[in-house]
């Protein structure tokens, strides 16, 4: 907000500050740029919390090294790789598949917990 210098939320923003010395009410009104990366970080704020759970949780389940660290590698890297794909106005088709990689990821740790719990 402050590089672009517009998007801001609150009217308090637009008062004049050190960061802000020249105020304008239209530095109240959405901007492209930062409604985009406010997109980005609420997209995982929300799989955030699911994805330390089941890997916590899984963890617990005395997995295989490899195969943990590459589940938790993997979502990790598919998050980031979905960060940079959506930062960059890359296509639907290319956010959904790296979404998609890390949601499998979380599946599968999720389905593994809940056998091992069952005993199966």
């Amino acid at each position: 907000m402050v590089r672009a210098q517009g998007g801001y939320r609150s009217p308090e923003d637009i008062k004049k500050t050190p960061l802000n010395p020249a105020p304008d009410p239209a530095q109240l009104l959405p901007n492209e740029d930062v409604e985009r990366i406010r997109r980005i970080q609420m997209n995982d704020l929300e799989s955030l919390p699911y994805f330390l759970a089941a890997g916590f949780l899984y963890v617990l389940t005395k997995p295989s090294l490899l195969l943990a660290q590459c589940l938790l590698y993997g979502y990790v890297a598919s998050r980031l790789l979905h960060f940079l794909a959506y930062l960059t106005g890359q296509i639907h088709d290319i956010r959904a598949m790296l979404w998609t990689v890390g949601s499998v990821i979380l599946v599968f740790m999720t389905v593994r917990t809940l056998l091992v719990a069952l005993g199966a």
